[in-house]
């Protein structure tokens, strides 16, 4: 796994909603990723966002946990049956 996918968190503040939603907006735009899910609370006076990326790798396994197969955002990559 690349280290560019082993953190998936991110941080933003700010003290206007519209200044933190720039900011989230501009960081997407710059990095290239969506956010998997968001989470915005106030902090004293600032709005603050905990943030988590989709990840561009993905390990699929079959229910009992010992087949995987390794996936990422350029298709299918082994099949590996332990």
């Amino acid at each position: 796994m690349s280290d560019a996918n082993k953190h998936n968190l991110v941080y933003f503040e700010n003290p206007s909603m519209r200044g933190l939603y720039e900011n989230i907006d501009t960081w997407q735009r710059e990095n290239h990723l969506r956010l998997l899910s968001i989470a915005v609370q106030r902090d004293g006076d600032n709005y603050c966002c905990i943030a988590l990326t989709n990840p561009a790798e993905v390990v699929i396994t079959s229910v009992d946990g010992h087949n995987h197969a390794s996936v990422s955002r350029f298709g299918l990559l082994a099949v590996d049956s332990q």
